[in-house]
């Protein structure tokens, strides 16, 4: 008989174990960096934004410049092995983090600490993108059967959601009671028990070797070229790309500004920015829990476009508050709209792309939706701090600085998102033959004449019947 405790399988429970207490370590960690440079080494600078950017731009860069070819590598690789070794890594060089901020802050100029912080989060992340594709990997050979893989990836998205409930309200108390070196720990400690929980893990799966190996190395350059023409000439494709950035540009200030607007906007203690964390964690699982049920009621596309419409007006009202309480409830509500329009999209992604294309379509989609999400932040510190520093009025009673009134153009950039999704996404549903039709495509490698349904529905999505096989229709001018 299974045990009571245990998710799917022994295996996949000891792996999801390891994680779940990692990630909370990385909650706690990016949450204590961010208060920490915020509130102490940049406290009452007018660069303040800035200098907290730029541990956002670090994370951003690592998966721009290293996750498009980490997946190449890791498939070369055994799995548990490069999860063992990325995992020792990373909690090598938290340690090493964790041994300098013992010194006082006056050891080492501002400047110096910015670059060790940047430094050493930009290696943690590159170091991710090597981790991240190998559990992935692993998980597939562990968990076996559709309903099993799809428990497992409910399972991983609660369990983030859970840790961002976890994560910062603990930072908090951390960072401001017994210091930021204890903080730190805590994230180095939690990679060992990842490492010690991925050493349990029995099952694992060799690296490609001989001529499919050989095969893969020669033709990396030439197969990354045809996902990027294929990515290119996939209308739907081209539009959830465009829908992401786009909402990225609205979203990617509350992740530069929201602890100056706690502490600014909504007169709260810095200690309370933890708070706004777990809101958006329990928004997350709420939203997790109910994509499904909305994606079957309304559809995927209806699913994303209201979406983003709902959470950008949220995020105006969030921007107009000034107290601790309705800015919690508001980011909440903010959260769950957001997990279900991302939940709604991968049903699309995964519709839009042939099974032979969907790791080189995943290799153009986030680093360029991460790309924007760096830009936004650079951005909006940038207005905060230099060119809307100054900015204060009010307009009907209603008075604006310059971080609620970067938050309130950032809502009407989601809206028009939305707006835009309405327009640019095709009103086919994303399961039936659609599905099965884009499901098709290049799986096989067989040349079953598809159904005029399957067409017209797969047309839908930017593909069309080439031999039995679909593929992306060019652009046409109209």
């Amino acid at each position: 008989m299974t045990p009571r405790l245990t998710l799917i399988n022994r295996e996949y429970t000891r792996l999801w174990f390891g994680q779940a207490v990692s990630t909370v370590g990385d909650t706690v960690f990016s949450t204590t960096l961010v208060l920490w440079v915020a509130t102490v080494l940049a406290k009452g600078k007018p660069w303040a934004p800035q200098a907290v950017s730029g541990v956002l731009l670090a994370t951003s860069a690592a998966v721009l410049f290293v996750g498009p070819f980490a997946g190449v590598f890791v498939d070369r690789w055994d799995k548990r092995g490069t999860m063992l070794r990325t995992e020792a890594l990373r909690g090598t060089l938290v340690a090493l983090l964790t041994v300098v901020s013992c010194l006082p802050v006056s050891a080492l100029p501002v400047g110096g600490w910015l670059v060790l912080v940047y430094a050493t989060v930009l290696m943690l992340n590159a170091v991710g993108q090597f981790f991240t594709p190998a559990r992935f990997a692993t998980i597939a050979d562990l968990v076996t059967g559709e309903a099993d893989r799809a428990r497992a990836a409910a399972i991983a998205q609660a369990t983030a959601q859970t840790a961002w409930i976890i994560g910062p309200p603990l930072a908090a108390p951390l960072l401001f009671t017994v210091g930021l070196q204890w903080a730190l720990l805590f994230n180095a400690l939690s990679y060992a028990v990842s490492y010690f929980a991925i050493r349990s893990v029995g099952a694992r799966r060799p690296a490609p070797h001989g001529p499919q190996a050989a095969r893969s190395r020669a033709g990396l350059h030439r197969e990354f070229t045809a996902g990027l023409r294929f990515f290119g000439r996939s209308r739907i494709l081209v539009a959830l790309l465009g829908i992401a950035v786009i909402g990225q540009f609205g979203i990617g200030a509350l992740d530069t500004l929201n602890v100056f607007f706690t502490t600014r906007n909504l007169h709260a203690s810095a200690h309370l920015y933890g708070y706004l964390g777990m809101a958006m964690g329990v928004g997350g699982i709420v939203g997790a829990v109910c994509a499904g049920r909305v994606v079957q009621w309304i559809g995927a596309r209806r699913t994303t476009w209201i979406g983003l419409l709902v959470s950008g007006a949220v995020l105006v009202f969030y921007s107009r508050q000034t107290g601790i309480v309705g800015g919690v409830a508001l980011l909440f509500a903010f959260t769950v709209p957001i997990t279900m329009l991302n939940t709604a999209m991968s049903p699309l992604l995964l519709a839009a792309a042939p099974a032979e294309y969907r790791g080189r379509v995943l290799a153009v989609f986030y680093p360029v939706t991460r790309l924007a999400s760096m830009l936004a932040a650079v951005l909006a510190g940038w207005l905060a701090g230099s060119a809307l520093r100054n900015v204060a009025g009010s307009v009907a009673g209603l008075r604006f600085g310059p971080i609620d009134t970067i938050f309130a153009v950032s809502g009407v950039v989601v809206v028009l998102s939305g707006v835009y999704a309405r327009i640019a996404l095709p009103g086919a549903p994303t399961t039936g033959a659609g599905g099965q039709a884009a499901e098709q495509a290049g799986t096989e490698g067989h040349d079953d004449i598809l159904s005029a349904n399957q067409r017209k529905t797969a047309a839908s999505y930017g593909l069309e019947d080439k031999g039995g096989r679909l593929r992306p229709k060019a652009w046409r001018k109209v």
